[in-house]
């Protein structure tokens, strides 16, 4: 058996028996966005890390060292945020060939340091190594948050309301300029493109609905709407039907797809790199939910389907057929 076989997510799955040998303090560890532990009373640490490698990730040649380092910082500031917590730190390790331009090395921090600017976040530190061929960024971030307003992903419950905050698919779309080795021309190409390389993480969401009581679980979508909703209805062991209808799709996303024939849709469930965040909510407090969250944030929080306690993934479609979904993610290994 080779690890194409299993894939990623059942990679993750292989190694996670038996990696825990103190419990004492650990809250939540493999299998959510990001760790959790008790360091006092009922204050949390929040701790994630991502690894970008270069031809896997990320084509050099296709952006420039500013969007890298921002993007390495903001995927995992977007961990953060789907957990409810507030990032305080960041490590980043860097293997470099020798034939990078320090100017490129230079433009990376700028990026990264920008956006740690924005949210007050320290770079604490790191690692520092050379690499024979590619360029690779490890980045770690660390945050705060309260024990009993922390989101997780195992906690939804039936006849939930699934919420997501914000546009999807637009990162796939800039991702497609990056594969075909173009650059945007039309604006709203360039606003997808910059989707793509310059995502928001959604940090002041994060906390609104952690710390709104009506939020029980989140995501943060980073492997596509459909990869990412299944994770939830995995770990809190039930199952979701979306609404293709109420799927949030941007104006941008649209007329891309209009033109290019794809479907709009299936960038949404598929893409991943939005980074907005996905959460299931309580009935009796979704209305107030949606209304608070509108006029804190002058946006909708868009309603996109319920929890089930059949676990099926299940999509209703325009015409009203119900459809199955499967994960159609990224997935590092498939």
């Amino acid at each position: 058996m080779n690890l194409k076989d299993i894939g990623e997510f059942g990679f993750i799955k292989r190694i996670t028996p038996d990696s825990l040998n103190d419990t004492r303090n650990v809250i939540r560890s493999i299998g959510d966005d990001a760790a959790v532990f008790i360091v006092g009373n009922d204050e949390c640490i929040v701790l994630t890390t991502d690894l970008l490698v270069e031809r896997v990730h990320f084509i050099k040649e296709l952006m420039t060292g500013y969007q890298l380092g921002y993007k390495s910082l903001a995927v995992n500031l977007s961990d953060i945020a789907a957990m409810g917590a507030v990032p305080q730190h960041a490590f980043v390790s860097i293997g470099i060939p020798k034939e990078t331009s320090i100017e490129y090395l230079d433009e990376i921090y700028r990026g990264m340091k920008e956006l740690a600017k924005q949210y007050h976040v320290n770079i604490l530190g790191g690692d520092t190594t050379s690499s024979k061929v590619d360029l690779i960024i490890n980045v770690a971030v660390t945050g705060v948050g309260k024990k009993n307003t922390l989101l997780y992903r195992n906690t939804a419950k039936d006849g939930e309301i699934i919420f997501c905050t914000g546009f999807l698919g637009d990162s796939k779309a800039g991702l497609d300029f990056i594969i075909k080795s173009e650059q945007p021309v039309k604006d709203y190409e360039k606003r997808l493109f910059e989707a793509h390389l310059l995502p928001r993480p959604h940090i002041e969401e994060g906390l609104f609905l952690a710390n709104s009581g009506a939020v029980h679980s989140c995501i943060d979508v980073s492997d596509g709407l459909s990869s990412d909703l299944m994770h939830i209805a995995e770990e809190s062991n039930v199952g979701f039907i979306l609404d293709e209808e109420s799927i949030p799709l941007s104006k941008d996303l649209i007329k891309y797809c209009n033109e290019h024939g794809y479907s709009a849709v299936d960038y949404a469930l598929a893409g991943g790199e939005d980074y907005v965040l996905v959460c299931t909510v309580d009935p009796a407090q979704a209305q107030k939910l949606e209304e608070d969250f509108n006029e804190s944030f002058q946006k909708p929080l868009y309603k996109i389907g319920t929890i089930t306690k059949e676990k099926k993934y299940l999509m209703k479609k325009k015409d009203n057929t119900i459809i199955n979904i499967k994960p159609k993610g990224w997935d590092h290994f498939a």
